[in-house]
């Protein structure tokens, strides 16, 4: 077992979101977060700062 330093998790989700749409651009970004947040063991307020993330970085 391995420790990792506070927030490494939501780093890596964040990459795997943008690796995802890149490879699925049809893909829902809600689906996507809910698939990170399961594989990188994220709770409740990650999930949340993943969509406003995403939907901010969408807008510009």
């Amino acid at each position: 077992m391995t420790i990792q330093p506070e927030g490494e998790d939501l780093r890596k989700a964040t990459r795997w979101v943008s690796d995802e749409r890149l490879n699925k651009p049809g893909a829902s970004l809600r689906y996507l977060i809910e698939q990170a947040c399961v594989r990188f063991d994220l709770p409740p307020k990650d999930a949340e700062f993943l969509m406003r993330f995403f939907t901010h970085k969408d807008k510009e």
